[in-house]
């Protein structure tokens, strides 16, 4: 007669009490919390995880995520982007790569186990990038994928890129609070997350809602950054609010948040990032935010 097995209260599976269960995600060993963070490929290194989300799409959080990764490079920091958009992917387009395409292999660990790797694609000033745009055969090819397909891929370029020494990954999120940004909270171990916001009256929903999932998760959040914040007058210097005035600073006291970046509209900076030329832009519309972010890894 087959011997009846517990099952656990906390993960349901048949094993006959947590203190016999040799599963390492098991929430019991682990103070009631579940790991499902996925290592890196054993040829990778990355300290620290940014990722750049918003609650709804076109609010420039492809920008932000380039301007940050160019900013902190050039503070001194190796940095990277996992582009984690697989179905809309343009951070290739910002730093002029969109026509490069991802090389890999396969390797051997220390106990004779083949596994495949992809190498990152790195722009002209050193940013490692790994997209979806790399992997396909013509970069306007539709990526038509299910969630958990598209959730795979994300995984992927966690656990098989040979990401090289990275002081900081930023990871460019799809707009929502869905499949993929929950594999990228639930998969890699994100240090801190940037809400992207723009200054329409839908603000605060789009912000409530990634700080509701930020929170859910557990996972700290460094700040707002509000994108098309206004445009500025050539001629006085005035800045216009075109999209109305912004409350992001009324909506950051709400939620204990700092807003880190104000980023205007301006057609130097669009004519830029349409030429694949971010690296060249010389702004410091990021720099506070990026000085918060660098805080994670205090310099020697």
């Amino acid at each position: 007669m087959a011997e009846d097995k517990e099952k656990c209260d906390n993960c349901g599976e048949d094993c006959n009490g947590c203190e016999n269960c040799d599963k390492e995600n098991c929430s019991k060993k682990n103070g009631g919390k579940v790991d499902f963070h996925e290592d890196l490929h054993e040829g990778a290194s990355v300290k620290k995880v940014i990722a750049v989300v918003s609650g709804k799409g076109g609010v420039g959080k492809s920008l932000v995520t380039s301007l940050l990764a160019t900013k902190v490079h050039k503070d001194g920091y190796r940095t990277a982007i996992l582009d984690a958009d697989i179905t809309g992917p343009s951070i290739p387009t910002a730093f002029g790569v969109s026509m490069e395409r991802a090389d890999g292999g396969t390797s051997v660990d220390a106990n004779g186990k083949e596994s495949g790797y992809i190498n990152p694609v790195v722009t002209s000033g050193g940013v490692q990038i790994m997209s979806m745009n790399f992997l396909l055969r013509n970069e306007t090819d539709p990526v038509i994928w299910r969630g958990p397909v598209i959730s795979g891929a994300v995984k992927q370029f966690w656990t098989d890129v040979i990401w090289d020494n990275v002081d900081f990954m930023f990871v460019d999120c799809p707009p929502g609070t869905g499949d993929v940004p929950l594999t990228v909270f639930q998969t890699l171990p994100v240090d801190g997350i940037i809400v992207v916001a723009s200054p329409q009256q839908l603000v605060r929903v789009i912000v409530e809602k990634a700080v509701n999932m930020a929170n859910m998760m557990n996972i700290p959040i460094l700040g707002l950054i509000e994108n098309m914040s206004y445009v500025k007058c050539p001629d006085c210097g005035k800045e216009m609010h075109i999209f109305g005035e912004s409350n992001i600073q009324g909506i950051a006291k709400d939620f204990g948040l700092k807003v880190l970046a104000r980023i205007p509209i301006e057609q130097n900076m669009s004519v830029t990032v349409d030429n694949g030329e971010i690296e060249e832009l010389d702004n410091n519309y990021v720099d506070e935010a990026a000085s918060v972010i660098e805080a994670l890894i205090p310099k020697v």
